[in-house]
């Protein structure tokens, strides 16, 4: 005759009910922003260090700069791929192949001997990109819709940040240790990230829910679906505006700042501010108000911003103030706008956020070039401000009527629902 006891019965279960919440507990919205941010800081950080890599390897500068270019077409790929993979895989494993991916490519740029060496494991770097998307997937997955969006606001902070940062870290590291230790800094980076993902990353994609039909079924799914295309094509013509402004402003305004570099610098860093706080009042009011509601707020103030640009322009308006005043508000509203389009993507198909995420990113980036690239053959034969306005004002109401499209086609579908 055998006998339990009570108190080792009842501890076993709650030590079993601790390491089910232990396995199971989301990971911290801090562990998420700053994968999110090791994703994006890659991207700039290393520009200062252009010239001395070119001299370093002896090689032409064009060569050299495939270290950016190439990297952001790598980046596109990766986020295609693994957006996929982590449907099919889970999200953890990928995030750990993907950063681990990214300290040996680090170390194998900060050793390179000759600059073919250096570019392949350049592009090897690119793995990193795979994390933006995951963070945000491990969000959603892990959170309400609204309250996503809110928590994805919040890291956008990051994402801004890092970026803006990042090549004054980059000059500095170069001009006091050289170019390689910016490379170094990265397989640092990597490995606090790897330990940190170890020890706070759960998976949260359940393996019964995964896709188990092949890949362009998926992304046949997703491309069919009206909402995936809204609160895309709103993503590609809130970046498409963005990109214009960057590669127009120097041209259309240089001139006016005496040619000072800094002062450029400066004023045009008010558009990644604008952005900081938008993201920060999307991470303060998103989880109270609808997505669609989100959206066409961002996208208003941008068209409103634009609209007061180009009419002082019209108006012969002199002052520096009177174009990147308003162009600050192109930050705002797409620090408004992103966070809620990407909370819309995720939510298309639960099964295939990741795949979602992975192919809006890769959309929105290429959408975002391709549109800079249509206005920069206006702006290169005018120069003129008002034309460098009216372009960005024509990019910024499209994604005003993608925004509207979105929040149509979720009533719509609360509508049918109900």
């Amino acid at each position: 005759m055998t006998s339990e006891n009570p108190i080792q019965t009842s501890c076993t279960q709650v030590t079993g009910k601790m390491n089910i919440t232990l396995m199971t507990a989301p990971p911290r919205l801090a562990t998420l922003i700053l994968l999110s941010a090791l994703a994006v800081l890659p991207v700039n950080m290393i520009l200062p260090s252009l010239p001395n890599i070119a001299a370093t390897f002896q090689a032409d500068f064009a060569l050299v700069n495939l270290s950016v270019a190439g990297y952001a077409t790598v980046t596109a790929l990766t986020s295609v791929i693994a957006g996929a993979m982590t449907d099919r895989y889970g999200r953890r494993p990928v995030v750990l192949m993907a950063v681990s991916t990214f300290i040996v490519a680090s170390l194998g740029c900060a050793l390179a001997t000759n600059i073919g060496v250096f570019l392949l494991f350049r592009a090897m770097q690119a793995s990193i990109a795979a994390c933006f998307s995951l963070a945000l997937v491990l969000i959603k997955e892990t959170s309400g819709e609204r309250e996503a969006a809110s928590k994805i606001g919040y890291a956008a902070m990051g994402w801004a940040l890092a970026p803006m940062l990042g090549p004054m870290f980059g000059g500095t590291l170069d001009e006091l240790f050289g170019w390689r230790a910016s490379f170094v800094v990265f397989a640092v980076l990597g490995a606090a990230m790897l330990a940190l993902a170890l020890c706070d990353l759960r998976e949260t994609a359940a393996g019964s829910q995964r896709p188990h039909g092949n890949y362009l079924a998926a992304y046949g799914q997703l491309l069919s679906s009206a909402r995936f295309w809204a609160y895309t094509l709103c993503m590609a013509w809130s970046i498409g505006t963005l990109y214009i402004f960057l590669g127009g402003a120097p041209l259309a305004v240089g001139q006016t700042l005496a040619g000072s570099s800094a002062k450029l610098g400066f004023y045009m860093g008010l558009v990644p501010a604008g952005f900081i706080l938008g993201s920060y009042l999307a991470g303060r009011y998103a989880s109270k108000h609808a997505l669609g509601a989100i959206l066409i707020v961002g996208r208003l103030i941008t068209c409103m911003g634009l609209l007061v640009g180009l009419i002082l322009s019209m108006l012969a308006t002199s002052h520096v103030l009177a174009f990147f005043g308003p162009c600050m508000l192109i930050g705002i509203g797409n620090g408004l706008t992103m966070p809620a389009a990407n909370t819309g993507v995720l939510s298309v198909r639960a099964n295939l956020a990741g795949t979602a995420a992975g192919l809006a990113a890769a959309m929105t980036t290429a959408g975002g070039a391709l549109i800079a690239s249509v206005a920069g053959f206006f702006l290169v034969k005018s120069g003129a401000t008002h034309v460098l306005l009216g372009m960005m004002l024509i990019s910024a109401s499209l994604a005003l009527l993608a925004a509207l499209l979105a929040a149509f086609v979720d009533w719509r579908a609360s509508k049918m629902g109900s």
